[in-house]
């Protein structure tokens, strides 16, 4: 059994020496206090080490590093594998969480006795402005559901890992958050908590959302070939599902704070 109380927060990290130290402070900024958070750093070739470093005094806070690069997926398998809390949750080293984030989530998930949850989130630019654009999705995510589109912002999400257990992907370059979300579905469905709890940075350079549709067509196809073991025939139907519920989201579930 994992401690109770305690939120075990993953942090990947490569190369985000001018975000991380911003990432890090709303965590130390969250009102729920009882938390770990774990970074593993991707062998960064940059500052990321002088802006972590002041950061350790709090015992709260472990730092690794791997030696060589090894990608985001063992980086979080690895995280995962250190975890001692009961709760899951996730952020990147260039992302933000707001204050109440971890309080509201984890009361939404006890109140209403469910496993797996996500929230809403804005998104801000590399500069970290506010966009305007508000990020939402599904009530509820099925297995079924979540093969359609990967809807939570990797931001958001968080489960119970008494429940779930752990969860380890395989070695994919990207979407391998997408590829915990598609295991976590198998065993509990995934709740919205309907309110902007996160800011993500959209459109950094190297992120997945500063890339082409080739690239993401390729990606996703990727996934379920390797990571779900589906066959070329399947792998390529939930690649094109993909794509269409991503259309659908843009229509639905992305809007403008301004009503725009």
């Amino acid at each position: 059994m994992k401690e109770s109380k305690l939120v075990s927060i993953i942090m990947p990290s490569y190369n985000t020496g001018s975000f991380i130290g911003s990432s890090i402070k709303s965590i130390l900024e969250q009102t729920y206090k009882t938390w770990e958070l774990i970074i593993v750093d991707d062998a960064s070739t940059d500052n990321t080490d002088e802006i972590v470093e002041p950061f350790l005094c709090d015992r709260r806070i472990q730092y690794i590093k791997n030696d060589f690069n090894v990608g985001a997926a063992n980086s979080r398998n690895a995280a995962l594998r250190m975890a001692r809390g009961r709760w899951i949750a996730f952020l990147d080293s260039d992302d933000l969480w707001k204050k109440d984030k971890l309080k509201k989530q984890i009361a939404f998930m006890e109140s209403k006795q469910i496993d797996f949850s996500y929230t809403e989130y804005e998104e801000i630019d590399e500069k970290g402005t506010d966009t305007g654009v508000i990020v939402s999705g599904p009530d509820k995510i099925n297995k079924a559901k979540m093969f359609d589109y990967c809807w939570p912002g990797c931001l958001t999400v968080m489960y119970d890992a008494d429940k779930i257990g752990l969860i380890q992907i395989k070695d994919i370059k990207k979407n391998n958050d997408y590829a915990m979300w598609l295991k976590v579905c198998k065993k509990a469905d995934c709740y919205m908590l309907k309110e902007v709890l996160a800011k993500y940075r959209k459109g950094r350079s190297g992120s997945i959302s500063s890339h082409n549709i080739a690239k993401l067509i390729i990606w996703h196809y990727k996934l379920f070939r390797i990571s779900e073991r589906l066959s070329i025939f399947s792998a390529l139907h939930n690649t094109c599902r993909n794509l269409f519920w991503g259309m659908i989201k843009k229509v639905i579930y992305v809007k403008r704070s301004n009503g725009v």
